[in-house]
């Protein structure tokens, strides 16, 4: 594709980087697993807007899928992501095989303890590890001045804050807005698995954020009656099953019983077959 460079090559990105960085240019990098929506888009628009040069990675991790998840399923399609990617004026991308990633006698991995104990990595063991892995990986393959994430995983952004900050990572993190469907639901590849009916009931994850922002302002702060209200209004659409809904401090990701200080309320239900995670930090406007 004109003027959009494709590279598959470890050394390659690294090279390419090096000789922007040397040049004086600003990179900025968003990491994806492809098949990309409008939220996608948006996060590419921001890293135009800021640097020199934009480079996405398209790459479906296999460490951070569990072994009864969708890694075989997600859906990757690289011809029309790459036409979209180009419409954003990004620069390169990335897609890199998993043998480049994980070559033979792989073994190392890069583990953040507490901030992902909670939520997903209740019901998700590993994959946080997966997620760090893989990025602190990229960081240091595209070697970017920024990195741009979606805040919808919201626990994901926390874990990767804290990685960098920890490891002393020369690169800011930029956490932008999720982005969403004009009914309220929030943008993932994994939505073109819903149903006409499931998608309806998808929408309660929407709904419940908006009654818990609407219980906060009126002047609740008990976090489990407003657990409670979410629960119910979940539960009474079909095809519905929650994995946790969670009131947390939004700096360590502890369960509050009382909101005291900044708090983000987080929900992963399964519709139907598949699973969907939302969240909104309590006292913010939910984006629309």
């Amino acid at each position: 594709m004109d003027n959009l460079q494709v590279i598959e090559s470890v050394k390659a990105m690294q090279s390419h980087c090096e000789r922007l960085r040397l040049a004086g240019k600003k990179i900025s990098f968003v990491p994806t697993m492809g098949y990309f929506h409008e939220g996608h888009l948006s996060l590419m628009k921001e890293a135009r807007r800021t640097a020199d040069h934009v480079v996405v990675s398209i790459y479906v991790n296999p460490t951070q899928f569990g072994p009864k998840e969708d890694f075989s399923k997600y859906p990757r399609d690289f011809d029309r992501d790459a036409a979209m990617a180009k419409s954003v004026g990004v620069d390169v991308i990335f897609f890199p095989p998993n043998s480049e990633m994980y070559p033979e006698g792989y073994q190392t991995y890069v583990n953040v303890e507490k901030v992902t104990q909670n939520l997903c990595g209740l019901s998700r063991p590993g994959h946080f590890r997966g997620v760090t892995t893989v990025c602190c990986k990229l960081f240091n393959i595209v070697k970017p001045h920024s990195a741009v994430f979606g805040r919808k995983d919201y626990q994901q952004l926390a874990a990767i804050r804290r990685m960098v900050a920890d490891l002393n990572m020369d690169l800011e993190i930029v956490g932008m807005p999720t982005f969403r469907e004009p009914d309220g639901l929030a943008m993932s590849s994994r939505n073109v698995y819903l149903n006409k009916e499931e998608r309806a009931s998808a929408l309660t994850l929407v709904g419940s954020l908006k009654m818990a922002q609407k219980l906060y302002a009126e002047g609740e702060r008990n976090a489990v009656k407003i657990i409670r209200q979410a629960e119910k209004l979940i539960t009474s659409a079909p095809f519905t099953a929650i994995d946790y809904i969670k009131i947390c401090d939004a700096a360590t990701l502890e369960d509050v019983l009382e909101i005291k200080g900044e708090a983000v309320m987080a929900l992963a239900v399964k519709v139907g077959k598949t699973r969907l995670i939302d969240n909104s930090v309590l006292g913010d406007k939910l984006e629309a």
